[in-house]
């Protein structure tokens, strides 16, 4: 059988296939020769899709057998047809619904006495084989089919799926195996009951087939290893586990199970194909989650081929060069590929992702492909193009104005050259969103709070809700909101699932958002993330941020005179009332001018906020340094829109510094200390299950003792070890609560020293948005890679490059790997000559031809080898 595009267009598909797989799309469509839609809201898999004359009809023709997960047995004969007329009424031959769920539909010589095609069907608890017939109508209705129940076999065992073939080569008939969910192969010898067998080792079931050249059953376990078992080693095999069924039923002892050869491809399979054809070479092909693999009939590897997509089902069929195999393999971006061997030879885009792939003949067309979606979409096509009658007209001569064409192309180099700086990934179009989302925070807070398992005391913690709304302007599938606050914030339903968005019509969704863990967070951003598939089938990701309202980790308080850490900032503008500034937590019993405000955080301290009267100077004071970021940078964000709203765009804001990096170190060192704790309490805890094991074995061994002998204390030395162990464990859960409480503090501190930084240097937006990549890392604070030794690194790449003294400087190389430092002296040296350096005149770019400059001269200090 042979897939031959019709029409023209082969050398240009051949040519566009390496384009077609990059870019994961095809300018080439399977061309839809017969489709319809199945049933309502059913679900399809893999094993719901035959291809045979069923009705041994002797003209040739295949039919299409559809098995549901909701019961349905469809048959359909399908008969081209324009596409706007979709499938006729007499296509579908036969239509019932079982009473149990189809898992796999499969055509052959399964009722003794006869050599036609039978039907048969696999339940969870039941294999049913019908016989499908047809009787020639007498009216135009057209011919009546029906299928009769010829026997089945009810299960002992949830079946998973099934294979049939001449099972220890018989001659004219086929038999059935079946693998059940915990890993027995029941053997059918048609209408009776043969035998089962256990595969050894077995967790999980994966794809089975039977190969007849070698008589034996080809499998994936749980292992991620191919396995074959020849079927007389399984006639005579005898498990374990059902050697007592053996002997009650005296079939005697056999032999234990061993397989025939095993192979490990190191990933999960999806399908297993048997090639045996004439011309080409008997070969086991294997798909995987990543790669194709095809093996000899003794498990060696023929050849392999990595898969840049992930597959979704595949079909190998003969080739028309002799000794190779063209394989059609499906993948998740709705595109089917052909390979011949490794060699990608056609691609063609699909309106559905396939689960199923056959290839069949209908109305004298050999090689037409059948494809089946898991939602029930059922289409018959073709590949290649259809030949277009149309004729371009042909165009009046005209003499070139090689002046215009200059002029032309200076405009074009001018717009792509403006085109090639913009490095946005996609386009920006003026046209309307796909889809667009509104995030909205409740002004007040919830009456009743709505927080859930909060570690904060047994105080009510407060919460506040969140609107979302979504508006669509397409039909938008597969749609998954996700809500994001960083810890200790949570959220009282982080995703939301819908199946379609019809456009038009909004989508709301409300949740709350509380304080959970016991410290202050270090930001009241959280974000929602929207991700859909376009009608096309393209998937989008649309995100819309929000802010908390200090109000929500924070309440009123007293104003305290004991301060430990104090910051002051000057502005550009009249002194601005605090009441009005802050209105939810000014005392309005006082005077109005009130120009000293207490603020109580939950977690935390107290933080007292003092303007002067006189001049445009504001104090924030704390007992905890990193307690004072949030209420300076909430100062800071109100300050700007109290001036916006007076149409004051002229303000700004200093730090006279110095920064206090000082107290900043010190939360550096106990947060490295913690760390250094966790090192020393995962290796107690190692030893001492390495020892809790040690002892395991030897009282094992004195319990398997014939002759009883004392235990010499064994047990006690257990149950004491068995206590160090669990307290060991309990301690390494503090020690992680405790690191995590001390890292937010951190990234707290953290971003207070940026900003003070870009205050005191008036740094603009994009040199702070450096430092921030440089000190707050996207990444999780963990023991293999921790943040001192990140912030290390970035802070050492700023000093040899952009704030760099001499070219010596330049020449350091970091190291390729970043280890646990053993002290913080190293990463607090860089950190200060950092800003030193920003105080000396020094500024941040990331640009290749700044840091290719001549380096700043900057005396007096000199960088101790930053990369070591």
């Amino acid at each position: 059988m042979k897939l031959v595009p019709r029409g023209g267009g082969e050398a240009t598909a051949k040519e566009s296939c390496g384009i077609v797989e990059r870019r994961k799309m095809s300018l080439f469509k399977a061309r839809d020769w017969w489709s319809t839609t199945l049933g309502d809201q059913e679900e399809f898999d893999q094993g719901c899709l035959c291809v045979a004359d069923v009705d041994n009809s002797g003209t040739g023709q295949d039919k299409i057998i559809v098995g549901s997960y909701m019961g349905f047995l469809r048959v359909f004969s399908p008969h081209s047809v324009k596409a706007r007329d979709g499938m006729q009424a007499e296509d579908l031959l036969l239509e019932v619904q079982l009473r149990d769920p189809v898992l796999e539909v499969q055509v052959g010589k399964f009722v003794s006495g006869t050599e036609l095609l039978h039907l048969a069907v696999l339940h969870p608890r039941k294999l049913s084989v019908y016989a499908v017939s047809g009787t020639l109508g007498n009216v135009e209705h057209g011919n009546q089919y029906q299928i009769k129940l010829m026997y089945e076999h009810n299960l002992q065992r949830i079946a998973c799926n099934m294979t049939h073939g001449p099972f220890g080569g018989v001659k004219g008939r086929d038999l059935i195996c079946i693998q059940s969910m915990d890993g027995m192969l029941m053997f059918f010898e048609q209408e009776s009951y043969a035998f089962g067998r256990y595969l050894p080792g077995f967790l999980l079931p994966g794809p089975l087939s039977y190969s007849s050249r070698t008589d034996s059953f080809i499998t994936i376990s749980s292992c991620r290893q191919v396995e074959s078992y020849k079927y007389q080693v399984l006639a005579v095999a005898t498990d374990t586990d059902t050697r007592r069924d053996v002997e009650q039923h005296k079939l005697g002892s056999g032999k234990r199970l061993v397989a025939d050869w095993v192979l490990n491809i190191g990933e999960q399979a999806l399908d297993i194909g048997i090639v045996a054809f004439n011309q080409t070479a008997y070969s086991v092909l294997i798909l995987g989650e990543r790669n194709f693999f095809c093996l000899k009939e003794n498990g060696q590897i023929r050849f392999m081929k990595k898969l840049d997509y992930s597959p979704s089902c595949f079909l190998p069929y003969c080739s028309v060069s002799e000794g190779t195999i063209n394989t059609l393999v499906g993948n998740h971006n709705n595109i089917l590929l052909v390979y011949q061997d490794v060699t990608l030879k056609w691609a063609a885009q699909l309106p559905h992702i396939a689960v199923a792939v056959k290839v069949g003949n209908f109305q004298n067309l050999k090689g037409v492909i059948v494809t089946l979606s898991d939602s029930g979409h059922l289409q018959c096509s073709y590949f290649g193009t259809d030949p277009s009658l149309f004729q371009a007209p042909k165009i009046e001569s005209r003499e070139i104005n090689y002046e215009e064409l200059d002029v032309e192309m200076k405009e074009l180099q001018k717009i792509i050259k403006e085109a090639s700086k913009i490095q946005d990934i996609l386009p920006k179009t003026e046209k309307e969103d796909d889809l667009t989302v509104i995030a909205t925070v409740s002004p007040d807070l919830d009456t009743v709070s709505q927080a859930i398992d909060s570690e904060i005391g047994a105080e009510a913690v407060p919460s506040i809700t969140v609107k979302i709304i979504i508006r669509s302007r397409l039909v938008v599938q597969k749609t998954k909101v996700s809500v994001c606050v960083q810890l200790p914030l949570a959220v009282t339903r982080d995703q939301f699932i819908f199946d379609s968005i019809e456009p038009g019509v909004p989508k709301a969704m409300t949740l709350s958002v509380f304080l959970k863990k016991n410290c202050s967070p270090a930001e009241l951003e959280g974000s929602v993330v929207v991700s859909f598939s376009t009608p096309t089938g393209v998937p989008r990701v649309v995100l819309c941020k929000f802010r908390l309202p200090l109000r929500l980790v924070c309440l009123p308080a007293q104003p305290s005179k004991i301060a430990n850490h104090k910051l002051t900032l000057d502005t550009n503008q009249p002194p601005a009332n605090l009441a009005v500034l802050f209105p939810e937590f000014a005392d309005y019993s006082n005077d109005e001018q009130t120009n000293v405000l207490g603020f109580q955080l939950i977690a935390s301290g107290n933080v007292t906020l003092l303007a002067s009267k006189t001049s445009q100077r504001y104090r924030i004071q704390s007992e905890q340094f990193e307690d004072l970021w949030l209420i300076i940078k909430e100062l800071i964000l109100r300050f700007e829109e109290y001036f916006r709203k007076q149409g004051n765009k002229d303000f700004t804001c200093s730090f006279s510094g110095p920064v206090p990096l000082q107290e900043y170190f010190e939360l550096i060192d106990r947060h490295f200390e913690l760390r250094l704790d966790a090192e020393k309490y995962e290796e107690l805890l190692s030893e001492r299950a390495r020892q809790f094991r040690a002892i395991e074995r030897r009282l094992l061994t004195r319990f398997k003792d014939k002759t009883p002998a004392p235990l010499q204390n064994l047990d006690t030395l257990l149950e004491g070890t068995y206590r160090q162990v669990i307290a060991l464990a309990d301690a390494v859960e503090e020690n992680q609560r405790i690191q995590f409480q001390m890292f937010t503090k951190l990234r707290s501190a953290t971003q207070l020293v940026v900003m003070l930084l870009g205050l005191w240097q008036k740094l603009n937006k994009d040199q702070i948005a450096i430092l921030e990549a440089t000190f707050l890392s996207p990444l999780q604070d963990t023991q293999e890679l921790g943040w001192e030794e990140g912030v290390d690194a970035a802070v050492s790449h700023l000093l040899r490059t952009c704030l760099s003294k001499s070219s010596k400087e330049q020449a350091l190389n970091l190291t390729s790997q970043l280890n646990m430092p053993k002290d913080t002296a190293r990463l607090k040296k860089h950190i200060t000559l950092l800003c030193d350096r920003l105080a000396k005149g020094g500024r941040l770019s990331l640009s290749a031809e700044i840091n290719q400059q001549q380096p700043l001269v900057m005396p007096d200090f000199q960088l101790d080898h930053p990369a070591e």
